[in-house]
């Protein structure tokens, strides 16, 4: 259980810039951004579809409240870090709030200020891009349907001048001065999180390993490919995992059983502030997930824990993504950006110990 005081990491820039693409099928969203001036970008997501759709928003370019990775954010040379946090989301019982609908025809817009949530540390040219898959329930309903909607939008150009950058304070800033920071893991909440850890650090290593030797149509589903190049990959980030899990005083993560920075939102169940690789676990990741499961693409407290690791430079560098949510959501990505999505990495090893 690492909830000593660790050295703080700076995010690792070192992500190639290649856009997220999906595999290539039909969708009935549209993505358009423009540029409202220096860092502030604007969102329209059109859906140009006969169906409504209630959209699983949390975790994406909607979301407004969260201060999470809305886009794909790079100069010529590299990735601008991100500094906010990265969250997992239930998949279940879910609230009215954590939807929004869109409904045929319907145009949603949202503001979004880059300089919030990357370092835009040098003035000139960087690209903007929204890429995903989106859950989503019927109008009216809270129930995913296990489908997901895919989008890739205009990759926008934007001019940014890093003084002017510089003077817009982040939002994990503005939401850590509502919060006290605390490392209060005691009592029951000691003990599930020492056992989500531990059984993280066995989903982990067998994942691992099948990553390595094992099935290939197992490995092809969840990272479409089946290439030894992007295998290896995969595997060493999970043998990271396995040992940051296994690591009870030293690690590389700092782990938290309170909302230290304000972002245990409605759904939430734990994320992860990548530029500290600091890891908080919600107070719904205590009441409403069991410690370990045998259900196939279900959740738990064990893959959770791993999903937030990969998270984390600190553990494994580049740290992963949200790049879609949920079985659906995740293997509709494309093989490059499922290996950098957390859930892929959560999925996969809840495949290989339930042998789905």
């Amino acid at each position: 259980m690492k909830i000593t005081l660790a050295q703080f990491l700076a995010l690792a820039a070192t992500a190639n810039c290649a856009a997220i693409n999906l595999e290539t099928r039909a969708t009935p969203l549209d993505v358009k951004l423009t540029s409202l001036g220096n860092s502030k970008v604007k969102a329209e997501i059109t859906n140009n579809g006969d169906a409504s759709y209630n959209l699983f928003y949390k975790g994406t370019f909607l979301d407004t409240e969260a201060p999470v990775d809305k886009f794909h954010v790079s100069t010529a040379e590299s990735k601008a870090p991100f500094t906010g946090i990265l969250q997992r989301l239930a998949y279940t019982q879910l609230s009215e709030d954590v939807f929004k609908p869109i409904m045929a025809g319907q145009t949603i817009e949202v503001e979004v200020e880059l300089a919030e949530l990357y370092q835009l540390s040098s003035s000139g040219k960087y690209d903007v891009l929204a890429a995903g898959a989106i859950p989503y329930a019927e109008l009216n309903s809270t129930a995913l349907t296990g489908s997901a909607l895919a989008f890739t939008s205009n990759t926008l150009s934007v001019d940014v001048d890093a003084a002017e950058a510089a003077k817009v304070e982040s939002a994990v800033s503005k939401l850590s001065k509502r919060t006290t920071i605390q490392s209060d893991c005691t009592g029951t909440r000691l003990t599930a999180v020492r056992s989500a850890l531990s059984n993280c650090q066995k989903l982990a290593t067998a994942a691992a390993t099948a990553a390595t030797s094992g099935s290939a149509s197992k490995f092809q589903e969840y990272f479409k490919t089946t290439s030894s190049s992007v295998r290896s990959t995969v595997a060493a980030r999970l043998r990271a995992v396995a040992s940051d899990c296994g690591s009870t005083t030293g690690g590389k993560t700092r782990t938290y059983c309170t909302d230290i920075y304000g972002g245990c939102s409605s759904g939430v169940l734990a994320y992860t502030l990548p530029s500290n690789n600091y890891i908080a676990y919600c107070p719904l990741f205590f009441s409403d997930l069991p410690g370990l499961t045998g259900q196939c693409h279900a959740q738990d407290q064990a893959t959770t824990a791993l999903h937030e690791e990969t998270h984390a430079p600190g553990v494994y560098s580049p740290g992963t993504e949200d790049n879609g949510y949920g079985y659906s959501a995740a293997t509709r990505l494309s093989s490059s950006a499922a290996v950098l999505n957390a859930d892929s990495y959560a999925l996969y090893a809840n495949a290989i110990y339930s042998g789905c």
